[in-house]
């Protein structure tokens, strides 16, 4: 796999979130740490935001040299996902998203995804996410949230939840 995380020095500091937060055997296409086939994403907090840096190469495209787009919605996805856990301590169910892309990224080059919390309410939550390469905006995706509780988790699990999961659905 061509996928490297990337550090910024000039980036102001930020605190890194737990890739373990959901237990070392998950396997998250996204974030599962030992996923062989995943993308192995890294978070990190920073105020009011969470993002994560990736780079991709070839492989991931969809037209030659460009980041798949599909991919890039499922990078948006994973992003505002992470920003319920690390700004709320909270798991969403995605009920919907919108994705606009503004213009191509680039295989091998980073891309910086960033999302924040626009909107919250009860039980429901909306994160925008921007994908960039330096300057430039790739895409913005707007993600709509459920935060269900620990009895709509496990009748969508069909069976309980994995150890250590409750707190992330309001449980103990």
């Amino acid at each position: 796999m061509d996928l490297e995380s990337t550090d910024d020095a000039t980036a102001p500091a930020a605190t890194p979130l737990d890739p373990y937060t959901f237990g070392a055997e998950q396997t998250c296409f996204g974030c599962g740490p030992h996923n062989p086939h995943g993308l192995k994403l890294k978070f990190e907090l920073d105020g009011d935001s969470v993002r994560t840096r990736f780079t991709l190469g070839q492989g991931y495209d969809g037209p030659p040299g460009i980041l798949h787009g599909g991919l890039q919605a499922m990078v948006a996805d994973e992003v505002a996902g992470w920003t319920l856990v690390g700004l709320r301590g909270r798991i969403g169910l995605t009920t919907s998203m919108q994705v606009r892309y503004i213009q191509s990224l680039w295989l091998g080059k980073e891309v910086v995804a960033e999302g924040k919390i626009s909107r919250e309410g009860e039980g429901v939550a909306t994160v925008q996410v921007t994908l960039r390469q330096g300057d430039r905006v790739g895409a913005m995706v707007r993600a709509s949230f459920a935060l269900a509780d620990v009895a709509k988790m496990e009748e969508v699990l069909e069976g309980p939840l994995p150890d250590g999961w409750a707190p992330f659905f309001g449980g103990e």
